[in-house]
């Protein structure tokens, strides 16, 4: 048994997702006012079934860290993730002429079912000098909304197409020299509750040392699990990649990037040791998907529940 769904589109705005009447996404689209934090559409507030809410917006820490994100940290010398750039040989500077954007351009189709929410959304990657760099073709698909399991999930995919006359060069803060600092690619940021949470692996319990940098090759999921303030719940998030994304046909090979200690972190990583390159009128696809769950769920239940949803 299916929970039922209902959309709300704000036009200008947002489209919220509803189940059994709890808003359990919202998907900001409207521009955001500080350039400096890379404008860009996001997902937040997300919540479980139960209502729990599992993403941050705008941490003291990291102002431009907005529940689940899009990004590109590296990308020919501009910063599609947003605040400071890490620079080879001089570290993390302030430099907002790096700092671009991403355009909504519209919605081409928002189909919704009493059991499932399609969104397939057109978007511009635009530089801090205004020159539009590339197009997007994104989704999102709202799916197995089922209360007795206490779950959702979250289909996320991105077809990106280079649109210059040159190259475009992916990268992360480790290409231009910061260890172990691969952060780009789709992002969730974390409430402060989820600090210090429990990490999972296929394996079981791991560490933010096992899981960073690891390849999605031989780490297909990562879970990420924490005990609320304020009330007496726990939750549970999951990110899976899609088998195609450390296949051949991915245009380069996929890594982890997580935290769980002061900034609770996961991001899928498309660039996190090498960088590469996307040529002119060439195009990638990835496709990603994010479990939200209410409870506490360790490794074996996390496999079983991801090998019934499959792919």
């Amino acid at each position: 048994m299916t929970a039922r769904l209902t959309v709300v589109h704000t036009v200008g705005e947002r489209v919220a997702v509803h189940a059994d009447g709890t808003e359990i996404l919202s998907y900001v689209h409207r521009p955001d006012p500080e350039p400096y934090e890379s404008r860009k559409p996001y997902a937040h507030p997300v919540r479980t079934l139960a209502g729990n809410l599992v993403t941050g917006y705008r941490p003291n820490d990291h102002r431009w860290h907005k529940g689940i994100q899009m990004t590109a940290s590296h990308l020919s010398e501009q910063n599609f993730w947003g605040g400071n750039s890490y620079l080879t040989g001089k570290g993390y500077q302030r430099v907002p002429e790096r700092v671009g954007r991403m355009r909504h351009d519209g919605f081409t189709r928002i189909d919704a079912t009493d059991d499932r929410v399609d969104l397939a959304e057109d978007l511009t990657w635009i530089s801090h000098g205004e020159e539009e760099w590339a197009r997007e073709e994104r989704t999102l698909a709202v799916h197995s909304v089922r209360p007795a399991d206490g779950a959702w999930a979250l289909d996320w995919t991105i077809r990106l197409t280079n649109i210059r006359a040159e190259p475009l060069h992916f990268g992360s803060p480790t290409t231009a020299g910061r260890e172990m600092a691969g952060y780009t690619g789709l992002h969730w940021r974390g409430p402060r509750d989820f600090t210090d949470g429990q990490i999972l692996t296929p394996a079981g319990p791991a560490t933010d040392r096992d899981t960073m940098g690891a390849p999605a090759a031989d780490v297909p999921w990562i879970a990420f699990t924490t005990e609320h303030d304020d009330i007496d719940a726990h939750s549970t998030l999951v990110f899976a990649h899609a088998p195609e994304n450390s296949g051949p046909a991915a245009v380069h090979p996929s890594h982890w990037f997580v935290r769980s200690a002061s900034t609770p972190t996961v991001a899928f990583s498309w660039a996190f040791f090498e960088e590469f390159e996307l040529a002119p009128r060439a195009s990638f696809f990835y496709r990603y998907r994010v479990v939200v769950a209410d409870g506490a769920w360790d490794a074996a239940r996390v496999g079983k529940y991801l090998d019934g949803l499959g792919w």
